[in-house]
């Protein structure tokens, strides 16, 4: 099983920027859900304090970067494309991971 956490991954980070490129039907759906198997099969708990920092640095930049990179001119619907699938990939494993890390502290008192 994990085996099947480390690929999906791969596909999502992959799929994020190739989404940039090429229109993917229902992209945010299957991103989604590769992340939430992320969540579930590939992070640890020894690895989900820095997981979550990741995750949240990268919704952090990803969002106060998409302003900023509208003076790329015509990369810009390119890279905000990318940025913004990779958001939707990365959030939902982080949701995942924080919800254990919530109910692993819930156990722990």
């Amino acid at each position: 099983m994990a085996n099947v956490g480390k690929w999906a991954f791969l596909g999502g980070i992959l799929l994020a920027i190739l989404a940039g490129f090429f229109t993917i039907p229902y992209i945010m759906t299957i991103l989604a859900v590769l992340g939430l198997i992320v969540g579930f099969l590939d992070i640890t708990s020894r690895e989900s304090h820095k997981y979550l920092m990741a995750v949240v640095a990268l919704l952090v930049i990803g969002a106060a970067s998409l302003s900023a990179f509208s003076a790329l001119g015509t990369l810009y619907g390119l890279t905000e494309s990318i940025i913004t699938n990779a958001i939707a990939f990365v959030a939902a494993s982080g949701l995942v991971v924080a919800i254990k890390e919530i109910l692993l502290m819930g156990r722990n008192e």
